[in-house]
């Protein structure tokens, strides 16, 4: 999944980012508040991490100006402002979870976690798709009880696909959801990735990974 992480400070930044992307996010992340929103309303991200007290344009003007975009990511603000009154301002302003620091990041993770099943209208924690489960918390699949042996890349399209069970995806969308800005893939990087994982789930493969000629693929279960 793929996140955008607004934060001033320096050695927060780079430690968020180096710590989801151990988790497996695709991460991108700014500085600065003006943009942040830039990013923000310009890539289609799961969710945004957003500080309240950013230099240029502060949180609230973040959110403000996501207002109406088609798509918006889902907001955790993540700030030192723990007042009831600037929680509920979060809140009422269009964030979808507040957490205050100092913060445990398995706490962090967890609401993360939480906030992309209920972008994709998933109240469960795993995603069962025929005899294959995909735990996004665990960052693991299993096939008919046994565990799949998948990169970080294979697993992560898998997720995304699994997330958008019965939907068809196109590469497009793939490649925005599982890549950062500044990882662009090459141009059949999502294909090659897609026969890999097929390879990976043996004779299901096929059946469950189908192509939509022209429009991308989708994964479903016979029945």
């Amino acid at each position: 999944m793929r996140v955008l992480v607004v934060e001033d400070s320096d050695a927060l930044r780079n430690s968020l980012r180096m710590g989801l992307e151990r988790e497996g996010f695709a991460v991108d992340t700014c500085e600065c508040g003006r943009e942040g929103l830039s990013y923000a309303r310009n890539n289609p991200y799961d969710v945004l991490v957003l500080d309240l007290m950013l230099p240029e344009l502060d949180g609230f003007g973040v959110l403000a100006g996501l207002e109406g975009k088609h798509d918006r990511p889902h907001v955790l603000v993540l700030t030192a402002r723990d007042r009831v009154e600037d929680r509920v301002r979060g809140l009422n302003a269009g964030a979808d979870d507040y957490l205050v620091k100092p913060f445990a990041f398995e706490e962090l993770l967890a609401r993360l976690h939480s906030l992309v099943r209920r972008r994709y209208g998933s109240s469960e924690r795993e995603v069962t798709v025929g005899a294959l489960v995909v735990d996004p918390v665990g960052r693991r699949a299993c096939l008919d009880g046994g565990a799949l042996d998948l990169t970080a890349r294979e697993y992560a399209l898998l997720e995304y696909l699994a997330l958008r069970r019965g939907q068809t995806v196109s590469r497009e969308e793939i490649e925005d959801h599982v890549y950062g800005v500044h990882k662009l893939p090459a141009s059949n990087a999502v294909d090659s990735t897609v026969c890999l994982l097929r390879s990976k789930l043996g004779p299901q493969g096929k059946a469950l990974i189908r192509t939509r000629r022209g429009q991308g693929y989708v994964l479903e279960a016979d029945g």
